[in-house]
């Protein structure tokens, strides 16, 4: 509509100053240290939330970091739309190759590089400033409620009980969620389907104190050796993964769907040329497309143990340590698949050492509705932004509450994402295209339009 397109032109420089702002804030919900920084935050998107139209926003505090609530109701009769985001973002490490400060926002070539540029403080203060325009315009269509989490990024462990003692006022029709990406702004596409995730951390320990590599190296096993040894032994040949029963409830998808899958606009040499890898790598069978949305995986995350300081030091470590995640499809659970991980990683050591595995958080996979009215409205929004039909994909990351908003609120969800696979979410230089932020605030609306009419 006209209306939206003025109101956002007038007042894009203004938007975009906005979200610099927010991402100025390092609100590192990992980290101990930033405990104050993610409280900080927290404050702002409520006052982001206020002067957008909510005639209500608050700060409810957990067990852990706070959730951001705010609603604007507009009519009785209307459908409502849960918003549902995360201010919290990654850990910058390793702070040396990054270009410019990850909390000092800088614009390069018309796009973003910030810590959370896209992930997520970029893709959720769109439906912020999407309820503005609707707001200002007068033309909100929908009830919209936010839900505004600063604990995504540590597995959402408080989410679930906040959405238990909170069912009434979290009632609503749709879950409406950008924290994913589209295949690219040329070929728009939208979600169908999330992984889980298993993630856990594994020590392994041989003598009682680090000693001297030369006097009892060959003689006592060295706990980082037993583990890299243990750790390629969890892949075959093949790159399957070698946990007994790990497979058991893998989903598998008909020629056809895997067909369907691969009918996405994906260049292969340009995928390798973008990442400086002279080959891809995976599950023997399958292509990347299907390794990336439809199969699981198990990945070392981080690896440590012995001396890592300059120079030389010949020891011989006492502890080595490694964090390992799985990602999980239709119809693993995590809980399942950590116990099953445990349970072999722990059978497979050699008894020169001793091991100890710490499940940490998980989440589990989903697979969301495409003959829903959510989704078309969705479909119809990005074919009127774009001037063309979005792609169903499927998206390899997780979202670990998005399960949980269908077990505990009833509610489906859509997965309306802005972002590019090349942002560098989770790595140095994160970035978020100022045209596609601007794009997302024209697109959402039309979700809210087209949603309120579909559902009468």
């Amino acid at each position: 509509m006209q209306v939206w397109n003025d109101y956002l032109s007038e007042n894009k420089d203004r938007f975009l100053n906005e979200l610099l702002d927010l991402l100025r804030i390092p609100s590192v919900s990992a980290d101990s240290h930033y405990k104050n920084d993610v409280a900080r935050c927290a404050e702002a998107v409520k006052d982001n939330l206020l002067k957008a139209g909510c005639t209500q926003a608050e700060i409810c505090p957990t067990a852990g970091h706070p959730i951001v609530y705010g609603e604007l109701m507009v009519n009785p009769n209307a459908p409502t739309v849960l918003v549902y985001g995360h201010y919290d973002v990654q850990p910058a490490d390793p702070l040396e190759l990054w270009k410019s400060g990850p909390f000092e926002p800088e614009i390069r070539d018309g796009k973003i590089y910030a810590r959370g540029a896209c992930d997520d403080k970029g893709q959720m203060f769109m439906h912020v400033k999407a309820l503005e325009v609707m707001h200002k315009t007068q033309t909100l269509a929908c009830n919209v409620k936010f839900m505004i989490e600063g604990e995504e990024e540590v597995g959402s462990s408080n989410l679930g009980i906040f959405l238990e003692n909170n069912k009434e006022k979290l009632k609503a029709d749709i879950v409406l969620v950008s924290d994913t990406s589209m295949i690219s702004m040329e070929h728009p596409s939208i979600e169908t389907g999330l992984r889980g995730l298993a993630y856990m951390e594994v020590e392994v320990t041989g003598p009682n104190r680090d000693l001297h590599s030369g006097v009892y190296g060959g003689a006592v096993a060295n706990p980082i050796n037993t583990l890299c040894k243990m750790i390629a032994s969890l892949h075959d040949a093949d790159n399957h993964i070698t946990i007994p029963g790990f497979y058991d409830k893998v989903q598998n998808l008909t020629d056809a769907e895997r067909q369907a899958l691969n009918n996405a606009p994906f260049d292969l040499k340009e995928y390798q040329d973008d990442l400086k890898v002279n080959d891809v790598w995976g599950e023997k069978g399958y292509t990347t497309l299907e390794r990336t949305g439809i199969r699981p995986t198990l990945d070392v995350n981080g690896i440590w143990g012995g001396y890592t300081g300059e120079g030389a030091k010949t020891v011989l470590p006492s502890k080595a340590f490694a964090k390992i995640s799985m990602r999980l499809v239709p119809h693993q659970n995590s809980d399942e698949i950590a116990a099953l991980f445990q349970k072999h990683f722990e059978s497979i050591a050699p008894a020169s050492v001793q091991v100890k595995v710490t499940p940490h958080h998980g989440g589990e996979p989903v697979v969301t509705p495409t003959d829903s009215i959510a989704y078309k409205a969705a479909s119809k929004a990005i074919q009127t932004a774009f001037g063309k039909d979005p792609i169903p994909t499927r998206g390899g990351g997780s979202i670990p509450i998005i399960a949980l908003f269908e077990k505990v609120l009833g509610l489906k969800t859509v997965l309306m994402g802005f972002g590019l696979d090349n942002d560098n979410i989770h790595s140095p230089n994160e970035k978020y295209d100022v045209v596609n932020f601007y794009k997302g605030i024209e697109t959402l609306p039309y979700f809210h339009k087209y949603y309120a009419e579909m559902s009468r």
